[in-house]
């Protein structure tokens, strides 16, 4: 008896974790942020404890219900963001995250592997980019629709519009990602190489092999928010590139690079005397690195200097 008691125990508080974590992740989808999306689900949670236990009770399905409410307070942070970011310094870039199986979890697993690759691809700093260009309504519609499987009548009550608006929205947000999705990228085992080649390069200040393993239009997007020294425009080029990230390390002889999965995808960590200063993204095709994402806003960084003894050299 004590057994099925602790069973169910146990049970309940799995399901409770398993259902924050896909919140979690569904709202950094939508606003790039995990600070933002910690809020967002604890007002979730918030408005569903303040109803009276009888409306909890005759509400069928919780998730569901705590997934729409989710959803509408993204929609409202969205649009209140995008004036935010009309004052920020230099570019915004979403918040790197490390610990991908907090970002990807839905409550009852997919069982279509195309599916597992979108939720993995919805995270990546590349997709979320692209989701910034989005419009409030757009994101939230592709993000419900598109990568957590809600339907669109559901959608509907999140957006405020027809379901058939809705579609419309989610072929525009469709639209938009087909370029970038029709460029094929790096195999997971060629990009780490490339990142690990990157790496010896930087260390060894070889100008020659940086070049080689940077696409001629690299581009590489840095942000300090202002509290941190970033170029306020992107960086094009592979020349500039790799003198970027040479002169840092001339600059500083104690920084190091660690790699590092970003965001699902094989980066890097800079740090100095054992604290990370940046984080590093990449996005690979064929076998180059395209795209380059270094985050220096320290309001970015929390978190990245656990596991640091475990970090790969």
């Amino acid at each position: 008896m004590k057994d099925d008691v602790r069973q169910g125990a146990w049970a309940r508080d799995h399901s409770a974790s398993a259902e924050r974590r896909a919140l979690l992740g569904l709202a950094y989808r939508m606003l790039g942020s995990t600070h933002d999306a910690e809020d967002v689900v604890q007002e979730t949670y918030s408005r569903w404890y303040t109803m009276p236990e009888g409306a909890r009770r005759d509400i069928r399905a919780p998730l569901a219900w705590l997934t729409r409410v989710a959803g509408r307070i993204c929609l409202d942070q969205l649009t209140s963001a995008r004036a935010r970011r009309e004052h920020y310094v230099g570019e915004w870039i979403p918040e790197p995250v490390r610990d991908l199986g907090v970002w990807t979890s839905v409550v009852d697993g997919l069982d279509d592997p195309v599916d597992r690759v979108t939720l993995d691809e919805s995270v990546s700093m590349g997709m979320l980019v692209v989701l910034e260009s989005f419009t409030p309504a757009e994101r939230v519609v592709f993000v419900l629709h598109d990568v957590f499987r809600l339907p669109f009548t559901e959608v509907a009550e999140v957006v405020g519009r027809s379901p058939a608006a809705c579609r419309q929205l989610a072929v525009s947000a469709r639209r938009r990602l087909a370029g970038e999705r029709a460029r094929p990228m790096a195999e997971a085992q060629q990009h780490r190489d490339l990142i690990s080649a990157f790496k010896r390069a930087c260390e060894c200040g070889d100008f020659d092999a940086l070049i080689t393993m940077l696409d001629p239009g690299v581009i590489v997007h840095t942000d300090g928010g202002g509290k941190a020294h970033a170029g306020r425009r992107p960086i094009v080029g592979a020349g500039k590139a790799a003198r970027l990230f040479l002169g840092l390390l001339r600059k500083q002889p104690r920084m190091e690079l660690r790699e590092e999965d970003v965001n699902g995808r094989p980066g890097a960590l800079i740090r100095i005397d054992g604290a990370t200063v940046a984080v590093v993204a990449t996005e690979a095709r064929s076998e180059v690195l395209t795209r380059i994402w270094l985050i220096v806003n320290p309001d970015k960084l929390h978190g990245w200097d656990r596991r640091a003894a475990g970090a790969r050299r």
